[in-house]
């Protein structure tokens, strides 16, 4: 598969179609009463926050491994992808040859106000959350566990949907059944944990971990679940290679946990506006999400 060649493209602005909105990575634009064009930008966001460099070709990265996962899960559950091409839609030739492999067009849907989230090790907030609680979202976890460590089941830890520059929050399965309703939240777990079961499956194959991973799911106009936005990208996952996990330590990844180590380093509080990123971290993160596509579609 060819490396993503593309100029890097922070931020879309296509005059052909009327903007909707933009979050961290997509800018959405209207179609039709029933179609959306996505396009998935070089954006990165750490802690919530939009830095002000691009990684670029990390949207066409980004496209390509969802679309990959979307036809492979399919019969798990139905996704937003529509059977328009992008082509027949940005009918601008720049337009087009800028953004095709990285747009797709979604059937727009009634997206569900959480984020579902599959934990099958212990890290990030999930860490925290344990130190702290010996819990996480509510979940009850075995005393002694260490840092990256596998837990003997995946866990379903769902958090709030954010607005730009705030911070998602983990919640508990009654706070969404509170949102959802019962019947809807066991849908929303039960899919989640199959959908993790099956790529963790087919990654752990190709030498990645899937760490964790969120979902972002939608209803029809019938009330049916749908899966949208992004699935198993390094945006919505934590991949590391399996060839050096060991627990203990954060283990090496190929997402943008990179970009938060580096981050980290900084005297940075975390809030708006970013810092920069040295050419170095830019072009590493490039390399490593190149690598997560290519191990994973072949």
């Amino acid at each position: 598969m060819s490396e993503p060649q593309s100029p890097a493209v922070y931020e879309s602005n296509l005059e052909s179609l009327a903007l909707l909105g933009r979050g961290k990575v997509r800018d959405i634009y209207r179609v039709d009463d029933e179609h959306l064009l996505i396009v998935a930008s070089d954006r990165i966001s750490a802690f919530d926050v939009i830095l002000p460099d691009p990684i670029p070709g990390k949207g066409i990265v980004l496209t390509r491994i969802s679309k990959f996962w979307f036809e492979q899960l399919a019969d798990v559950v139905p996704n937003h992808l529509s059977a328009i091409n992008v082509a027949d839609v940005l009918t601008d030739e720049g337009e087009r040859e800028l953004l095709q492999d990285r747009a797709v067009v979604v059937r727009e849907l009634k997206p569900l106000p959480v984020e579902a989230v599959v934990r099958g090790y212990l890290i990030g907030s999930g860490w925290k959350d344990y130190c702290a609680t010996g819990s996480v979202s509510g979940v009850a976890l075995p005393p002694g566990l260490e840092l990256a460590e596998q837990l003997r089941e995946p866990i379903f830890t769902p958090s709030t949907k954010a607005a730009p520059g705030s911070h998602d929050e983990n919640i508990s399965l009654e706070d969404v059944e509170a949102l959802l309703g019962a019947e809807l939240t066991q849908q929303v777990h039960d899919v989640s944990q199959e959908l993790y079961a099956r790529a963790t499956r087919y990654a752990r194959e190709r030498g990645i971990i899937i760490a964790d991973t969120k979902f972002e799911f939608g209803l029809d106009d019938a009330g049916r679940l749908v899966l949208i936005d992004e699935v198993f990208t390094p945006d919505s996952s934590r991949f590391w290679p399996l060839e050096s996990y060991a627990p203990g330590s954060s283990p090496k990844s190929f997402d943008k946990q990179y970009v938060r180590d580096y981050l980290e380093t900084l005297d940075w509080n975390k809030q708006a506006p970013g810092p920069h990123l040295p050419e170095v971290i830019v072009a590493r993160t490039r390399e490593k999400y190149v690598e997560a596509l290519e191990r994973l579609t072949g």
